[in-house]
Parts: structure tokens; sequence; C-alpha cells
């Protein structure tokens, strides 16, 4: 067990701007009330999204106006730098480490561009050194919490003794649309909210967690699922409407050949994990889990506090599920575009 990768530390953090689920309802139902008929049968979502309120990298009136690529991207760079680096030097201190002391860097988000990368550009900042291996990743969407861990832990299983720093940070909310008059469009507003989360992963025998194993599983056919639409605006969300019953009917056995394939049953699981996308996400991973109804506690009251952050979302609840005292052995669960499920499967260290 000494030379197994150990989660040392974890880090979370949004920006600074509050939105209320209320003042997303009626600001919505101020811009698109009058211009998308059927605006009307979707605003109950705002009231049923189990969301109080989000954090947004722009204040409210920010998202009334029209923009572009590059207003959107110039916001991304400015939120999504200072983020990282509150994160990552809020898991360093936790680990009693310094930017000196990270070997590789695994960075995660598909909500913005930047090259070169985040990471490359805060190097100096945070006092990497010039022989750091860095991995930017993009693409992996609400999975990414869980798979960008698990490339993580995989980086510091092959590397043992050396720490590997993994970030995540994701602005859903730069991806909102005024011209995007679609169920889609409006079903993200009501969900979508900004954060980021920061780890730091190490083979060794000293940690928070034990990281066991990891897998995925990628369903065919299934591309139109979750992802982005990308025109002269920016980002346009591509959000089916089959998601939850696809979930329902399908994540159970994804997650059943991932633990198989790793010598493990979900008997074996005494807590989940999971990215909670949504209420009715959360309620169909239930039942595809066999899992009783109000078994997902601690991703209920993160949807309620943060909204869906996407790949963030699941290190809040990991968060949250450390506090609360990790048990024997715990799974993540996230699903994203793809469309694919991804595992890692946490033990306690004594």
């Amino acid at each position: 067990m000494s030379d197994t990768v150990k989660l040392l530390s974890l880090a979370v953090a949004t920006p600074e701007h509050v939105i209320t689920q209320k003042e997303a309802a009626e600001t919505s139902a101020r811009l698109f009330s009058s211009r998308f008929r059927d605006f009307s049968h979707l605003a109950s979502v705002f009231d049923n999204a189990g969301i109080r309120k989000r954090y947004a990298a722009r204040p409210l009136e920010w998202f009334i106006e029209p923009h572009g690529w590059q207003d959107r991207m110039e916001a991304y760079g400015e939120v999504a730098r200072s983020l990282f680096f509150e994160t990552t030097t809020n898991a360093l201190k936790q680990a009693g480490l310094q930017g000196r002391d990270v070997d590789c860097i695994v960075t995660i988000s598909s909500t913005g561009i930047a090259t070169p990368s985040l990471d490359a550009q805060l190097a100096q900042r945070m006092g990497f050194r010039s022989d750091i291996e860095r991995v930017p990743v993009f693409g992996l969407g609400c999975a990414a919490g869980v798979s960008g861990f698990a490339i993580a832990s995989r980086f510091a299983q092959d590397r043992p003794g050396k720490t590997v720093l993994f970030v995540t940070v994701e602005l859903c909310t730069l991806a909102f649309r005024l011209d995007e008059l679609t169920r889609a469009n409006i079903i993200a507003t009501a969900l979508f909210g900004d954060g980021a989360a920061a780890c730091i992963l190490r083979a060794g025998p000293e940690g928070k967690a034990e990281v066991e194993s990891t897998g995925e599983h990628l369903f065919p056919d299934t591309l139109g699922i979750m992802g982005w639409k990308i025109d002269d605006t920016g980002f346009g969300v591509v959000l089916a409407q089959s998601l939850p019953p696809f979930a329902e009917a399908e994540l159970g056995p994804a997650v059943d050949g991932i633990l198989a394939r790793n010598g493990l049953s979900r008997r074996d699981i005494d807590r989940f994990i999971c990215h909670p996308g949504g209420t009715r996400v959360l309620a169909a991973l239930e039942s595809a889990l066999s899992l009783e109804s109000g078994t997902l506690d601690h991703e209920r009251a993160v949807l309620a506090e943060y909204g869906n952050m996407s790949s963030p979302t699941i290190l809040f609840v990991l968060e949250r599920a450390l506090k609360a005292g990790l048990p024997e052995r715990s799974a993540m669960v996230a699903m994203g575009p793809g469309f694919t499920a991804s595992c890692v499967t946490l033990k306690r260290v004594a």
C-alpha cells in the first residue's frame, strides 16, 4: 500500500460573482419569453433544478449584452488564471509543498481556449520548475473531473515519489447565448455555473485517500447526447433530452464492466460519489446504481449551492465526502461528451 497513489490534498474555488436562481429565472424570462414560443413550457426548469445559487465569471448584467469569441475568451483567460492560481496555491499549502515541488501538471478545461495553456501562463508565478511535465486536456466535459483525476493518478503511479498536480477549471456561464432560441440553451441557463478544483497526487505512504482503480466506458453512436457546437459567436451547448433515461438504462452495466475489469463489483462499493448533472440526472443515477432515493446527499447539496460546474463539480462533492469521512471503498462516477462514463475507486487510508 505504501507505493500506491494517494490523494494528498484537495482545494476548490469559485469566481466572486453570485447569481441566485431567482435572478437567473427572472432575467431569462425577460430575455427569452417574447422571442421563444416554448419558453413558458421550459421556465419550470429554474424551479425544479434543485439550485439556489451559482457563481459566475462575470456579473449578471454582463450576460444581458451580446458577446463574441474575443470578449468571451478574454473573460475566460482572466478568471481561469485566477482560479487556477487560487486552487493550486491552496492545494499545495494543504500538502506542505511549493510550486517547485510539482513534477507534472494535468490541466482540464472544456469551456475556454488558451494557448499557451493555463499552466504555462502561470508557471513563473507559481514557481514551477523548467523541467515540469505539462498535460493540458480539452473536450472531456462533465466527465473530466473523474477522467482527469484518473489521468493524473496514472502519471503518479508511473513516477513513484513524484508529485502530480491535477487542476480543473470550467467557466460554463461564458457560453450563455442570447441568440440561441433552443431548449438546450434555456436548460443550460438554468443549470450551469463556474468553478475550479486542484488536487495533489503522489505514490507513497501518506494521504487522504488511496487511488485503487480507474476505468472508462465509451458508448457507441452517442455523439449527439452532449457537447459543443461552435460558431462565430462562441460555444453553443448540445444537451439531449434523452440524457436522464439514457443514464438510467446504460450507466449501471457500464460501471459494472469498469469495476469487473478491476476485480470489483457494485457490492464492494460502500459509497458512490457522483457528478450532479441535475436533479433528473441524480435520480437516474440512483436508479441505475440501485441506490435508495436521496442517497446522493452530498451531490444534491453541491448542486444547490453551486449548480452544475461541469468537471470540477464532482471534486466539490469529494471534498464534502472527505470531510464527512470516507468509508472503506468509494467510487467516483461521472458522464460526459463522447458519450462516456468514467469511474475511479478510492480506498480509505487508515
